[in-house]
């Protein structure tokens, strides 16, 4: 009986540890500690820290096109105010081609970028949106 006991604990603990560090849409991995604090200062360097991110995000961040960004506003994200940046493009494939432009939210908690909301309909909803070259100039 024991050792049945010993080989579920060894079986269901990789498991158990796995889930905790999953994500979904409601509960997110993010890199920074978010407090939940309720008034978020405004992102002061937000051109700079999206534009470091996309970097390192997009698979080539050469040739992006059609590049708009719409200047930082508070939406509710996950039950709590925020600052997002929304932007729209078209990266460059890596056949050459370009696909419809995508639209992606950038969430900044405590005045810095924290993640990339891919699913960005609803928190981009309305938003004017101006030329952002900086992204269309990207280099490796």
């Amino acid at each position: 009986m024991r050792s049945s006991v010993k080989i579920a604990a060894v079986v269901l603990l990789p498991l158990a540890l796995s889930a905790c560090a999953a994500s979904d849409e409601s509960k997110p991995i993010t890199f920074t500690d978010d407090r939940g604090v309720s008034s978020q200062p405004f992102p002061k360097n937000y051109r700079t820290e999206v534009l470091a991110f996309l970097k390192t995000y997009l698979n080539d961040p050469v040739g992006v096109r059609g590049a708009v960004m719409a200047e930082p506003i508070e939406r509710v994200v996950g039950g709590r105010l925020r600052y997002v940046v929304c932007l729209r493009f078209s990266p460059r494939e890596s056949d050459g081609g370009y696909r419809e432009p995508r639209e992606r939210a950038i969430l900044f908690v405590d005045g810095r970028l924290d993640r990339i909301i891919e699913n960005a309909a609803e928190p981009c909803a309305g938003l004017a949106y101006a030329p952002f070259a900086e992204l269309e100039k990207l280099t490796r």
